[in-house]
């Protein structure tokens, strides 16, 4: 069997989950949509604190993708007043637990008050060396090598750079996140089988872990099981959930 060591020096640096279901979740309880959401904070609360405790470097949140905009105007609406909520009530916990938040994405096309928000708390929390969540809002894989993309272009207009320098790890220096490890696990909920344009470059080489269950059911269970699942493909010694469980517990 092996020892809590070498399971954990083979948890995954970086977990990025697409957080999905949660409108099919409140259709089956019989609820609107923004139920679904609403419940789903409680899911983002028990993961943020299951990394925590496996102290998990980074971990990465799909809450609001660019294809969100399309949803009906009431359900966006609501989803921005949820963020700002969450942000609002949350971010001092998450300080006081020395951990740093990030919010990455092309936050421009929401409003002063919520950009306002997302300012307030990543400077609060800029200074703190324990798991970064990061909040993918107004994001899209595509959307990020566009943006490295242009800033290397910029580079090269101002003849600080010629195109045939660029290389693969230069337009990695200028994605989001850049400053992380790439991403090791993805998790994705709902038994939906798709990345959905979430983090394109960062994901190269991920691991990918699909679950039927919709987001407001996920637990720390849920999480253990993802998190055992990932540690046996990558060293394959039948690392079991007891023993991820048991690293949670004895942070």
């Amino acid at each position: 069997m092996p020892n809590s060591q070498i399971v954990t020096d083979s948890l995954p640096k970086h977990i990025a989950i697409i957080m999905d279901g949660n409108g099919r979740w409140a259709k089956s309880q019989g609820k609107p949509r923004v139920f679904g959401h609403k419940k789903g904070v409680d899911a983002v609360r028990k993961t943020i604190r299951a990394a925590a405790k496996l102290h998990i470097p980074a971990i990465t949140l799909f809450a609001f993708s660019s294809e969100n905009w399309r949803r009906p105007e009431e359900e966006v609406g609501v989803l921005m007043e949820l963020f700002i909520t969450v942000l609002s009530s949350e971010v001092k916990k998450l300080h006081k637990n020395n951990l740093k938040l990030q919010v990455i994405g092309d936050t421009t096309r929401f409003n002063d008050k919520l950009q306002k928000k997302i300012s307030e708390a990543e400077q609060l929390t800029a200074g703190n060396t324990g798991t970064v969540i990061n909040i993918a809002a107004n994001y899209g894989g595509k959307w990020d090598i566009v943006q490295a993309t242009q800033k290397l272009a910029n580079l090269v207009e101002n003849g600080e750079l010629r195109s045939s320098d660029i290389t693969e790890d230069m337009l990695g220096r200028f994605v989001t996140m850049s400053d992380l490890p790439d991403v090791d696990l993805m998790i994705r909920t709902s038994g939906e089988c798709r990345i959905s344009n979430f983090m394109l470059w960062q994901m190269a080489y991920a691991e990918m872990y699909f679950t039927e269950q919709y987001w407001p059911e996920f637990d720390e269970d849920s999480f253990a099981e993802a998190i055992t699942w990932y540690v046996n493909r990558e060293r394959r010694f039948g690392c079991t959930g007891e023993q991820v469980k048991a690293l949670m517990e004895a942070d």
